[in-house]
């Protein structure tokens, strides 16, 4: 097994004040919880097993650790909520992180990762970005019309036919017609 992709030695960098490093990472992100692609449901999306997230990310180094700017893309597949339909899209994702040594990243601070032996890991970055911006509900279009909810014929294809069934709970008022 190789080298893991996202991680970037950084040691050259932190002695080295006002220096900017620019680093693209591709790989593929761990595949666990809300990006595993075992069954995908109606109304939910994942990153397609095997694909690959990219990082395109500046390193800028400050006291005790080093600022991490820039953007991460990953492919994602669904299935429409609406209409049931494969859908897929491409996720590009604003980031701004802080990796810092382990005393100013200590345990009570979530908000910084750690710096490992002047290595620092882009991979839980990468995924928790993809994770918090996956396609909740995802859609075919803006204007899906779903599927009857008779007959199940996909609406967007065209009319069904189908005449609603009456309420039996208004058929009283059925008179005043």
């Amino acid at each position: 097994m190789g080298a893991d992709p996202f991680v970037v030695h950084v040691a050259r960098l932190r002695r080295s004040p006002g220096r900017v490093a620019h680093e693209v990472r591709r790989g593929e992100v761990a595949q666990a919880g809300p990006l595993d692609e075992a069954g995908i449901d109606p109304g939910r999306s994942v990153v397609p097993a095997g694909a690959e997230a990219e990082a395109d990310v500046m390193l800028v180094p400050f006291a005790g650790g080093i600022d991490v700017d820039g953007t991460v893309s990953a492919p994602w597949v669904g299935i429409c909520r609406r209409c049931a339909e494969p859908v897929s899209g491409e996720l590009r994702i604003r980031v701004h992180e802080r990796y810092a040594d382990a005393p100013l990243a200590g345990p009570s601070d979530e908000e910084i990762y750690p710096i490992d032996d002047d290595d620092i890991d882009l991979g839980p970055l990468v995924r928790d970005a993809i994770v918090l911006e996956l396609p909740m509900a995802p859609l075919c279009r803006p204007d899906c019309a779903g599927l009857c909810p008779q007959c199940g014929a996909n609406l967007n294809e065209g009319a069904c036919g189908c005449v609603a069934p009456r309420d039996p709970r208004w058929a009283n008022l059925d008179v005043l017609r």
